[in-house]
């Protein structure tokens, strides 16, 4: 009996069945790729300038063009015999670069949110996945052990197959990784020292 496959979703282009590990990966690939763009299409055009600029704060263009024009400002207002527009202490030159400061700091921070914005939804992704890939090795374990019932095999004596045969249950390890947190930041007290009443 032919069971149907389910038409792929509209969000994700279509692909070819994939035959080899290549190919699962590529289409993998794809769907990141995909996911990524859509991210991009839906952000204002106050974000991508944003964007572009901070991209180019940081390059070593950015470096270059400010060593050329500072070097170029002061030796222009420090050559005797010229007309001085900003005299040493440079303070015209100092107005702007402060200027210049606030304004790169905060397109930074415009980019540096929207990245913590994307990264902050990759992470909730990754953390479905796993969720979901947890509950279906449970769920496999389960089914193994009705194999290994059917065929005969004992499993009953194996300790760690039943607690993993257990569902993880998501807020107790969180309780578990704060409480090993705070213990491992509590002052631990010298091995014989009196203890204070």
């Amino acid at each position: 009996m032919k069971i149907e496959e389910s038409p792929p979703s509209s969000s994700v282009p279509d692909q070819p069945q994939p035959r080899t590990v290549e190919d699962v990966t590529a289409r993998n690939v794809q769907t990141i790729l995909h996911l990524e763009q859509i991210a991009q299409a839906h952000r204002s055009h106050a974000d991508h300038l944003a964007d572009v600029i901070a991209r180019f704060c940081g390059s070593m263009t950015f470096v270059w063009v400010h060593v050329v024009w500072f070097s170029g400002w002061i030796i222009l207002n420090a050559i005797p015999g010229f007309k001085h527009i900003d005299p040493y202490p440079f303070t015209f030159l100092t107005l702007m670069v402060s200027l210049e400061a606030i304004f790169l700091s905060t397109f930074i921070l415009i980019s540096q949110n929207m990245e913590t914005r994307l990264s902050e939804r990759r992470n909730h992704l990754d953390l479905q996945i796993n969720l979901l890939a947890e509950q279906e090795n449970t769920k496999i374990i389960r089914m193994l052990e009705l194999i290994s019932q059917k065929v005969g095999v004992q499993t009953d004596q194996d300790p760690d197959l039943k607690a993993l045969d257990q569902s993880t249950r998501p807020e107790t390890l969180v309780e578990q990784i704060e409480q090993a947190m705070l213990a491992q930041k509590a002052p631990k007290s010298a091995p014989g020292a009196p203890g204070k009443s």
